[in-house]
């Protein structure tokens, strides 16, 4: 199969393209920064270096690729948690209009799965609302909506497992990776496995 990953040299991207890469598919994996193509493409990857908020590229880049599956792993998180808090609206914005940008580009594809990161736990006590658009839009476009649980372990905000619901980074990838060919809906990615939401 051929899989586009958005958001390819990030902390999931990087364990999740060469899983990829292992189990047979073709994979093109996208970043904004160009000193990441190289690392993309020693994960066996076709580099794409596009920014998300550029429209009319990533469309052209995902067109030109024809992926059967689209997977969504954008984020602008801070590496810093202390910093988690102030960093919201950023990945608010890549929540709402990457993942717009994203959408489109794999309907214009033809992109038969679509994959898209979101998240198990409530922020504030509640879902914020970048959270049910990236939801809403996803499962409005036959997609298969991913919550995962807090990750933990190497290049995470966590060395060890916070409260529930979390999940191992290199669990979570190698769930991913499952649950390709999914039928449309929202379903919970933790240390159990994937489940129905």
């Amino acid at each position: 199969m051929r899989v586009f990953v958005a958001g390819g040299s990030g902390v999931m991207g990087v364990r999740l393209v060469p899983l990829l890469v292992a189990a047979g598919h073709e994979v093109a994996a996208m970043t904004r920064t160009p000193a990441k193509a190289d690392l993309l493409l020693g994960l066996g990857a076709e580099p794409v270096v596009c920014d998300a908020y550029d429209a009319s590229s990533l469309r052209h880049a995902v067109v030109g690729f024809a992926p059967e599956a689209v997977i969504h792993q954008l984020t602008d998180l801070p590496d810093d948690p202390e910093q988690l808090a102030a960093g919201r609206e950023a990945n608010a914005r890549i929540r709402e209009a990457g993942t717009d940008h994203l959408i489109a580009a794999a309907r214009a594809a033809g992109a038969a799965q679509l994959l898209v990161q979101s998240i198990a736990w409530l922020i504030d006590g509640r879902r914020p609302p970048s959270v049910q658009h990236l939801e809403s839009q996803a499962l409005a476009a036959g997609g298969v909506v991913l919550r995962y649980g807090q990750w933990y372990g190497p290049g995470t905000y966590h060395a060890d497992a916070p409260a529930p619901p979390c999940v191992h980074v290199d669990t979570a990838a190698a769930l991913t990776v499952e649950a390709l060919g999914l039928v449309p809906g929202a379903y919970t990615v933790t240390d159990a496995g994937i489940a129905r939401a």
